[in-house]
């Protein structure tokens, strides 16, 4: 039995406990901080927390004034509002100058479920990618979500974090350290490679697990760090096991699968099968009858994995 954990409740908690410590961090929110968690900050510095309403926009150009000021700024709302709307204002007043501005998204990808296309973001880790001097971070689990918040507190410069609606699956133990820029190999492979990012770490373990009972030695990477991306990792899994998988849970175009192919073409060319969302909008339905529809499951990536070794066996 697996246990389960809110990576947002984790969020929120961190956020408030930092918040105790240094009292140059504050919080802005667009009407939405009991989803964001970031209620439970505001409850303890209402001085500190701003609630700018349905006003994302100016949300994001505050937090960029109030960064100039010395502040350390969290600014969280559902992820399709956190990129999508207020595209511009992170380009032009956060991004640009490089200013200090941790963007935390909540209610990423297509878990969504029953709030449909329009708020299933899916294409955020594409708009983020593209922006010069954005660090951007897809932790796999609530205990990664502490670590990450802990780190990003003392970034400087403008980073995304996008945490899912779901609660998940706790993967890693206490004494998990997050290592930024880096990937973090859970599992070793000689046959092939699976790179994963948020929910799909976990469905990226149990595909490797699912793989072994077929004779099959699949590695396991949560690279959580999409940007700056491992690059000396993914060079060296190409090296090792000439077969590479990429999941997420975001588009296909823009996100982890393209950040890896793009390493791969320039520096070390293997085999690569991506596992995420095909080029489409979502639809309103279950979280998990929506990942099985878009083809997210443990057997889609077993699949992909089993569908690279082929192409490799041909190419050898």
């Amino acid at each position: 039995m697996k246990i389960m954990a809110s990576a947002r409740e984790v969020f929120g908690n961190v956020l408030m406990e930092l918040g105790r410590k240094d009292h140059s961090i504050v919080a802005l929110n667009a009407d939405l901080s009991s989803s964001t968690k970031t209620s439970i900050f505001a409850k303890e510095f209402p001085e500190r927390f701003f609630n700018m309403g349905i006003a994302e926009q100016n949300m994001m150009a505050a937090a960029a004034g109030l960064a100039t000021t010395g502040k350390k700024v969290f600014a969280s709302t559902f992820a399709v509002f956190a990129t999508g709307r207020v595209y511009d204002q992170i380009r032009q007043s956060i991004a640009y100058p490089r200013l200090n501005v941790k963007i935390v998204a909540t209610h990423g990808g297509i878990t969504v479920g029953g709030d449909g296309a329009s708020h299933q973001m899916l294409e955020d880790i594409a708009l983020m990618r593209v922006l010069p001097n954005m660090t951007i971070i897809i932790p796999a689990d609530a205990v990664e979500t502490d670590r990450v918040i802990r780190y990003i507190v003392e970034h400087e410069g403008p980073s995304y974090i996008r945490l899912p609606r779901t609660k998940s699956p706790v993967l890693f133990s206490d004494d998990y350290t997050f290592e930024p820029g880096k990937g973090h190999v859970i599992s070793e492979g000689d046959d092939v490679t699976i790179m994963a990012i948020g929910l799909l770490v976990d469905r990226a373990i149990d595909a490797a697990k699912l793989l072994k009972n077929k004779g099959i030695s699949a590695g396991v990477v949560n690279m959580s760090c999409v940007k700056p991306i491992d690059r000396e990792l993914i060079i060296e899994c190409a090296g090792k096991t000439g077969a590479i998988v990429t999941a997420e849970e975001h588009s296909i175009i823009g996100g982890l699968g393209e950040a890896v192919a793009s390493v791969l073409v320039q520096n070390a060319p293997c085999i690569q099968e991506m596992v995420a969302i095909p080029d489409v909008f979502g639809e309103s339905g279950e979280s998990e009858e929506l990942m099985t529809k878009y083809g997210l499951t443990v057997e889609d990536i077993a699949r992909k994995a089993e569908r690279a070794l082929e192409r490799k066996a041909v190419m050898c």
